[in-house]
């Protein structure tokens, strides 16, 4: 028992010192690398095809900004997710039902937005523990878990928005300091950029300098050493799974104040969207492997290319196909530098 207990330190141990030769080496070896090349080259070929529509000004770069902040605030707990080897597709219908949840206290039943805003956190954090508990207890697929959440909490909010107010969309009523926390805007950008920085820094934050980013890489790369040297794997996937939920929910708080609506059927893109920026990023499918800083420039990438079409006067029919190859390439380029990583290590 005791050489069994040994050998599965060891190999966390093994585990440990790969993580952080993979922070600390070159700047190539870093699992954001080939994001931040594709972001240059494709930030690059829009400024050069749209320079004169004005895709450079501020207002172009308000426009991308915007999109990818509010994709990156789900997206950022979605790749930290995915590192410790787990996926979230009920990220939509939680942006959906935190939505309509806003909507219909603020203005079928009065109520004020701040006990929505918590009963909207709230809920994102029920959805997040109620994954944690089923992967973790039963096993099965995140995949399937989270698949199955999604239809139960879609399917549950849009049928609670028809029977209470007979539609999916419903206005939100909100004060002059719900407005400033979540819709105040300069110009074109809106403050939901300065929330996924903030969400990035933290994310950033946690997976490299914490105890905790150490047991996000150890669940996702081996778990049974994992478990085996004393981590609690299955409290980290757990609250990686809040995360995610608290996450998708603060996005449609800022959408439904700032568009002053809320829709149970919103949020729907979100669901492949994350994880597909998230590996563009850098973030291996398997986990163990990946960077908060790289989920961010996968975001970026997907602003960059959503309103860079349109300011080619492309058809956005095209956005499906820069994606598409990317994520081939990202793929194919997080397998390379994982195995040049390892060989170095």
């Amino acid at each position: 028992m005791t050489s069994l207990s040994q050998e599965l330190r060891d190999k966390a141990a093994v585990e440990a010192a790969v993580t952080r030769r993979w922070s600390s080496s070159g700047l190539v070896r870093r699992p954001e690398f080939g994001a931040f090349v594709a972001t240059l080259l494709v930030y690059g070929f829009f400024a050069a095809a749209a320079y004169d529509a004005g895709f450079v000004s501020f207002d172009g770069t308000a426009g991308w900004l915007n999109t990818s902040a509010e994709l990156g605030i789900i997206a950022i707990p979605v790749g930290l997710l995915m590192v410790a080897g787990e996926f979230d597709l009920s990220v939509g219908a939680v942006v959906g039902a935190s939505s309509i949840t806003v909507a219909i206290g603020t203005t079928l039943f009065g109520l004020s937005i701040w006990p929505m805003i918590a009963a909207a956190l709230a809920l994102g954090v029920l959805v997040g523990l109620l994954n944690g508990f089923l992967v973790v207890r039963t096993g099965l697929p995140s995949f399937i878990v989270t698949l199955a959440t999604s239809f139960s909490v879609g399917g549950l909010s849009l049928g609670l928005a028809r029977v209470l107010s007979n539609t999916t969309s419903v206005s939100v009523k909100s004060p002059p300091l719900a407005d400033a926390l979540f819709a105040a805007t300069w110009g074109q950008a809106n403050i939901s950029i300065l929330w996924w920085f903030a969400i990035t820094i933290l994310g950033g934050w946690v997976l490299a300098r914490t105890s905790f980013g150490n047991w996000i890489f150890a669940t996702g790369g081996n778990p049974v050493a994992a478990r085996g040297a004393g981590v609690p794997t299955g409290l980290v996937k757990t609250l990686l799974f809040v995360a995610t939920g608290v996450g998708a929910a603060l996005v449609e708080i800022i959408q439904a104040v700032e568009y002053h609506s809320g829709n149970a059927t919103a949020g729907l893109g979100y669901v492949f969207q994350a994880p597909i920026v998230a590996v563009i990023g850098g973030v291996l499918l398997g986990g163990g492997y990946g960077s908060a800083i790289g989920v961010f420039l996968g975001t970026v990438i997907f602003g960059v290319i959503n309103i860079g079409i349109f300011y080619t006067g492309w058809s956005t029919d095209w956005v499906q196909l820069f994606l598409g190859v990317l994520l081939m390439f990202a793929v194919l380029a997080n397998h390379y530098f994982r195995r040049l990583a390892m060989s170095s290590a």
